[in-house]
């Protein structure tokens, strides 16, 4: 069968395997002029059914080209006169043994050329150094006209570049993997250059924008063969983002090769060239931010599409939305908004309204009084309560801990509360010299008699101001490796001995340095057992990692959506190109950020999401959001840095304050430089 010429097999999602493995391999095969051949001549006609058959059989090869219809007008143009064609033709892939041309002639026809005519002139052309591409002259040569396919001829020039983007994305990734295999061989001052931290993180890098573009990439093969009317945004968001992303990565490979990735008898030249080929063609990523902005901006604009969730899914977010606006909104909500930052982190009464409603336990087994929704069902809710800015609940780490390793006491006692809405845990985890290393963590619990004696500091603790404190403490000093003598506890904070040094954080809220001096718990307080901590802590933190990638992200979707109202408020800043520029970049990267949100959420249904997929999302969302609050402001100007409270701030200082709090999740649970060894290490296999 030929790629794209069963109508009931037509599906992208086969075409874009095709296409990655293509690049994978450095094939020069014509697929990808075939497969739009296969597609454009779908619609019934003699000319059409005669070519698609010689097409099948092998006695027809195709050349493609969009010619005047192509974005990038370099390419050239045909016109034709009394059904002779002529004018020429730049960049056509695979016209050097092509049997036959088609290029569009209008919105719904196809002019059909046998290039075996004279008056026809082929030109080899060198394209970043490598072979492939051709110049057609055509000096009023015969052509028959074809009606396009039912895909239409938009539709069919997104097909071409999101196929395109595939065969460059099968490239990079194997440029990926053979540049993780020489880092794991290469030695440099005496060890393998992949244990070098900056070789680690250029390749995290690396393997996060990969990632980004296959997810992006295969989300819309899915809504094109479901027929899903969003799919056109999804390839544009697929193009603004994969083609620099793809190009950011074959770059980095050649700088991790060096010379060796230099000399053309190594596979890596080959990579770097069709990568840039196949991301500038049709326009690349300019031309589909250009759409991406109109459609956020003409004609009133619309706003990012709202993600089909499932059924289930769907249904507990028009649910929740309908208990927010009887539940959170009016005076009420009015009076929070009115309040402080560092006031609006939590709200007691609002926390237990929405425990009576159970959706604390949203994901919980039932044994413990949960709904044992699915990921999806989870992230509609969290996606609409952002949406609602509604203030924070729960304790769903903590929870999740007590649910994997506490005793069924622990269970009755502590997770009601917590379901409740009543009680909230806060996480003892980081020192002064023990921050994304907790292994070195110092504060000690000794066992003295019937209780625990605990000492020590805590630092960076948000929820200090909660029932109670999920608390990491030393319980053997001379364990090895140093992690194998933690154990986990739960210390309430009404407990003697407890001093709490709150301080003001740059973002508005607050934290605090919290001082454990002989204070005593009782030894059924510690969960799961003594001196295995670690595995409750880092269990823990990898639940947490993959939730909040999409949270943050979510975050991000809903201040791009408030920007853009304030942006369509100001028609000088909507027709900015940069700004509309920025903007469709963000459109597409938020896109990369739901994708690998959702990606964890698939994972998440088999079990904890993998760490390195949780690290993924969060280090590409907690940096995306970062890059948005500088742009916000950038965009709307001086007044955008008023803060809270303070006369003519946008939004009460929302833009700024999301700036100055995007860095707390850069750093919050894992610095991002300790995530990306990690996703280096896990995901690539270099050595630690």
């Amino acid at each position: 069968m030929v790629l794209g010429s069963d109508p009931h097999q037509r599906s992208l999602a086969a075409i874009l395997v095709v296409m990655e493995e293509l690049g994978r391999a450095a094939c020069p095969a014509p697929m990808w002029s075939a497969m739009l051949a296969n597609i454009a001549l779908s619609k019934a006609s003699p000319a059409a059914d005669g070519m698609r058959r010689a097409l099948e059989a092998g006695r027809a090869r195709f050349a493609f080209s969009f010619g005047a219809f192509d974005p990038d007008v370099g390419v050239g143009s045909i016109a034709l006169d009394k059904a002779r064609a002529t004018g020429s033709l730049r960049f056509v892939e695979a016209a050097g043994s092509a049997t036959h041309l088609l290029v569009p002639v209008g919105e719904a026809e196809l002019a059909l050329i046998d290039l075996g005519a004279g008056g026809v002139k082929r030109v080899p052309t060198r394209m970043m150094g490598a072979w492939g591409n051709w110049e057609l002259t055509l000096e009023s040569v015969p052509a028959t006209l074809v009606p396009i396919g039912d895909v239409g001829l938009d539709h069919l020039r997104s097909i071409a570049a999101i196929a395109l983007l595939a065969r460059a994305h099968g490239a990079a990734n194997r440029a990926l993997e053979l540049a993780a295999e020489y880092a794991k061989e290469r030695q440099q001052f005496g060890q393998p250059i992949g244990r070098f931290q900056a070789i680690q993180h250029k390749l995290a890098n690396c393997f996060i924008d990969i990632e980004g573009a296959r997810r992006v990439l295969h989300h819309t093969a899915k809504l094109l063969d479901k027929g899903d009317d969003d799919w056109p945004y999804f390839a544009d968001c697929a193009m603004a983002f994969a083609g620099p992303a793809l190009r950011r990565v074959s770059l980095e490979i050649q700088h991790t090769f060096g010379a060796i990735g230099y000399a053309e008898e190594h596979e890596a030249p080959r990579h770097f060239k069709r990568v840039h080929l196949d991301t500038i063609a049709l326009g690349g990523a300019a031309h589909a931010k250009r759409r991406l902005a109109s459609r956020l901006f003409d004609n009133g604009g619309t706003g990012l599409p709202q993600y089909d969730l499932g059924p289930a899914g769907n249904e507990l977010r028009e649910l929740a939305r309908r208990w927010l606006s009887q539940n959170w909104a009016g005076d009420r909500k009015a009076a929070f908004d009115a309040r402080p930052f560092a006031k609006r982190e939590f709200d007691a009464e609002f926390a237990r309204d929405i425990g009576g409603t159970g959706w604390i336990g949203l994901g919980w087994p039932s044994e413990f009084g949960g709904q044992a929704r699915t990921p999806l069902e989870q992230i509609a809710f969290i996606e609409t309560m952002e949406r609602g800015e509604a203030p924070r609940i729960g304790a769903s780490i903590q929870s999740n801990a007590l649910m994997m390793f506490g005793t069924p006491e622990q269970q009755k006692k502590y997770l009601p509360e917590i379901l409740r809405g009543v009680a909230m845990h806060g996480m003892g985890y980081s020192e002064p010299q023990a921050g994304s290393d907790l292994a070195a963590l110092r504060t000690s619990a000794v066992r003295d008699g019937d209780d625990w004696l605990i000492n020590g500091q805590k630092i960076w603790t948000t929820t200090w101001w909660g029932e109670y404190m999920f608390l990491a403490a030393r319980t053997d000093k001379n364990a090895t490796p140093p992690h194998a003598g933690i154990s986990m506890f739960i210390v309430p904070m009404n407990a003697p001995g407890i001093t709490i040094q709150p301080a003001a954080t740059m973002y508005d809220g607050s934290f605090a340095n919290i001082f454990y001096n002989n204070v005593r718990v009782p030894l059924e307080n510690v969960v799961g057992r003594v001196n295995e901590g670690w595995k409750v802590l880092t269990g823990a933190l990898a639940f947490e990692r993959g939730l909040v990638g999409g949270g943050i992200v979510l975050k991000v979707a809903h201040a791009f959506e408030q920007l853009r109202q304030h942006l369509l408020s100001r028609p000088e800043l909507s027709a900015d190109p940069v700004i509309r520029d920025r903007m469709a970049t963000f459109a597409g990267e938020i896109e990369i950020g739901r994708q690998l949100m959702m990606h964890c959420a698939e994972l998440a249904v088999d079990g904890v999401t993998p760490p390195e997929y949780g690290a993924i999302s969060k280090v590409f969302s907690s940096e995306l959001m970062e890059r948005f609050g500088e742009a916000a402001l950038d965009m709307l100007g001086m007044q955008a840095a008023l803060s809270e409270q303070m006369p003519g701030a946008i939004d009460n200082g929302r833009f700024e304050q999301n700036l100055r709090h995007s860095l707390m999740w850069v750093i919050s649970i894992g610095t991002n430089e300790i995530q990306r060894s990690l996703i280096a290490q896990r995901a690539l296999g270099l050595p630690r």
